[in-house]
């Protein structure tokens, strides 16, 4: 279990912070279950409630600053994703983003920017598929990385690009 003010991703929403854990006073809802009140980091006054004993969202502690690292240092050990068509690569970046597992948000980014890079040499523009993945996964990964390294997420790009140069 999980404790109050910890912070964990939840789902495909990211980074959220842990504001209450008990019964929740909403009409329709049972009294006898126990809820975690999640606040999503950079996401206003949202809220979510979800039982104790969810087993549908992935919810997980964030990485620490060890495993942060590692994983930063092990991005270019990443492979990319292979598929065949448009279909079966959104199908991998669909359940990639369900896993809420840092390396398959690296695998989906590190895969987006080869499909840039070839589509560019080609004079045609990035897809809206991958356009709308890539912003998923990055500001998922960026969040995360960025608050376990105490930085503004958006020095992270730089930061990794920095250390995986080195």
């Amino acid at each position: 279990m999980f404790q109050l003010g910890e912070r964990v991703i939840y789902g495909t929403t990211g980074v959220c912070e842990i504001q209450n854990i008990g019964t929740v006073n909403i009409p329709g809802i049972s009294k006898d279950r126990m809820y975690y009140t999640l606040l999503p980091i950079g996401k206003g006054e949202e809220k979510i409630y979800t039982p104790v004993d969810n087993q549908k969202v992935v919810m997980r502690r964030i990485l620490t600053k060890e495993e942060t690292q590692a994983l930063i240092d092990g991005i270019v050990d990443v492979d990319t994703i292979a598929a065949s068509d448009d279909r079966e690569l959104e199908a991998f970046y669909k359940n990639a983003l369900i896993k809420c597992d840092c390396t398959e948000w690296v695998r989906i980014i590190k895969t987006i920017y080869l499909h840039k890079k070839i589509r560019s040499k080609a004079g045609k523009k990035v897809t809206a598929l991958d356009e709308r993945y890539l912003k998923i996964a990055k500001d998922n990964l960026y969040t995360e990385l960025a608050l376990v390294l105490e930085k503004d997420t958006q020095e992270m790009e730089a930061y990794i690009t920095k250390r995986i140069s080195k």
